[in-house]
């Protein structure tokens, strides 16, 4: 094979070891398949057409006679006695239109998401659905600011090296063989999880040293691709969102669904109770992912268990030396994060929300001549933002109209479910279309917002604690690692070129099965022990 003077210059200018070289802006942007493309096409005529079926001519049997006794939230009831039946029926058909033209649009990706949540705001104020004030609230919502503080908490790691100093270290520690890197990557992705509430910003930080480490291993992307880099990857993909699952604070959309489910209960769900519940779980699920991943998935070869490319984790250790000695402002940081983390994990005994604890800390961070980073090196993803706002207002749709206890009640009506079925049955239902419905959506948020008040409805129905079925529920938000679109670290990490999508769907879809048992084995032993459900979740009460 002779080798093109274009291809011995670029590979001698690109250094695999250099981590500038794996910065975001610099991956590749994947083009989007003929598929794609086809639905960026088709998505926004389908919305459209769907948007005036749904309000104009079908006419849905249980949305035409809607019975206020039955309705849960508190908001349709008040909007039921102000504008009586046939004004709310209208508002609960344009809701419905809404909701469907807006998914069209999220799913295919014919505009871009955050344009999607603009229209879906106004299209709820113009169609009387919600108020101004309400509609344009919801940019105001406590999650919001907790996700707008935590960017600047995220930014301060990143500016002052800590995030990264702390992961250098780690390895060059701990990770003095193949098998002891990827435990290692347990480990930072947990620690970091308890203090950064954004899945990318952790895959930011993070990628760069895995890459390079990928590098050293042999694995270079494309035709150089090995097990150790389609491990790597895709465990660091797993243990990004995983680690997410064990604290409230991991994600927007773990805030978000304990938010919806105080709301429904009239208490906090609080740090402290969603750590003691989630944290024996997301051991288990990194645990039997590196498991799986070691030795049936990816296993290493003789030859993939050695450094490939010689002084390589010199290469590491010079990238830590660089930081030099820990500065001033690095244990300002330190100490603010430690603070923060201490105040989310004694939520309960003092009562002070997570978002009053991370503005107090950005404001530190933020402080003149005294803070540590200015306005100007925070790193906020508005476009993250606005669409959240938006699916933060679908949410308030939902609660003025209550569609969906109307539609579950509805569903299981016409399937002739009675009020006695088992609690086992809802549990399996409900758990299982919030996991697998991530191979779907691609939006965490997106999914907390219609599945949580599912869950909510279904217990009010069948006169269950909303505990027993909204929280399991919500403790499956953050599967989302099967698929490139299933969440933004894994379109993020799909760019790396280190792996298929065969390689990432029968990896991520067994630990997505097996996080579905667990959740299962879970709802029958430690959280009947902590009083989720109780009784048991295959027996009656």
């Amino acid at each position: 094979m002779t080798l093109k003077a274009n291809d011995i210059h670029t590979d001698i200018a690109f250094d695999p070891l250099d981590m500038h070289n794996y910065r975001i802006e610099k991956l590749p942007k994947r083009k989007k398949s003929g598929f794609e493309r086809w639905l960026t096409i088709i998505g926004p005529i389908l919305a459209i057409v769907s948007f005036v079926l749904f309000a104009f001519v079908i006419k849905l049997p249980f949305l035409q006679e809607i019975d206020p006794s039955k309705l849960v939230s508190k908001e349709a009831l008040k909007a039921f006695d102000k504008l009586g039946s046939w004004a709310f029926i209208r508002t609960n058909e344009m809701m419905l239109a809404i909701f469907v033209a807006s998914i069209i649009l999220w799913m295919t990706e014919a505009i871009p998401n955050y344009l999607t949540s603009l229209i879906l705001i106004v299209g709820l104020v113009l169609t009387g659905v919600l108020s101004e004030k309400e509609a344009y609230a919801q940019l105001g919502h406590p999650v919001m600011w907790l996700n707008i503080m935590s960017f600047v908490l995220a930014s301060m790691l990143v500016a002052t090296g800590v995030a990264k100093r702390f992961a250098l270290w780690f390895i060059l520690k701990f990770g003095k063989s193949a098998g002891s890197i990827f435990m290692s990557f347990i480990v930072i992705n947990v620690v970091l999880s308890a203090f950064i509430s954004a899945t990318t910003a952790k895959a930011a930080i993070l990628l760069p040293i895995f890459m390079v480490i990928a590098a050293i291993y042999g694995a270079r992307g494309d035709n150089k691709r090995n097990n150790f880099g389609r491990s790597i990857v895709l465990q660091n993909l797993l243990y990004i969102n995983i680690g997410a699952s064990g604290f409230l604070t991991g994600s927007g959309a773990n805030l978000l669904a304990a938010a919806l489910i105080g709301g429904a209960i009239g208490s906090n769900i609080f740090f402290t109770d969603w750590a003691m519940a989630m944290l024996p779980m997301m051991f288990g699920v990194l645990l039997i992912g590196y498991i799986l991943a070691m030795k049936i998935f990816f296993p290493l070869s003789p030859e993939e268990r050695i450094p490939q490319i010689e002084g390589g984790m010199a290469r590491l250790k010079q990238e830590y030396e660089k930081l030099g000695k820990i500065n001033r402002q690095e244990v300002k940081s330190i100490i603010i994060f430690l603070l923060i983390l201490g105040f989310w994990s004694t939520d309960r005994l003092h009562g002070i929300s997570p978002t009053a604890v991370a503005f107090v800390g950005a404001i530190v961070a933020l402080m003149p001549r005294y803070g540590i980073v200015t306005w100007n090196e925070v790193d906020i993803p508005w476009h993250l933002m606005l669409f959240s706002a938006g699916a933060y207002t679908l949410g308030s749709g939902f609660a003025a109209t209550d569609l969906p206890s109307i539609s579950v009640n509805a569903f299981f009506d016409h399937l002739g479910i009675g009020n006695n079925t088992p609690f086992w049955v809802l549990y399996l239902m409900l758990t299982g279309v919030m996991v697998f419905s991530a191979l779907i959506f691609q939006s965490k948020t997106m999914r907390a917002m219609i599945f949580i008040p599912i869950a909510i409805g279904v217990a009010n129905r069948f006169g269950f604690s909303v505990i027993s079925l909204a929280l399991p529920v919500a403790f499956m938000i953050e599967h989302v690692y099967v698929l490139p679109f299933n969440s933004k670290p894994a379109a993020l990490l799909y760019e790396t070129d280190q792996y298929s999508l065969t390689d990432s769907f029968k990896f991520g879809f067994t630990i997505m099965v097996i996080a579905w048992v667990l959740n299962i084995v879970a709802g029958e032993t430690w959280f009947r022990v902590l009083g989720i459900t109780p009784n048991g979740v295959f027996g009656m009460y």
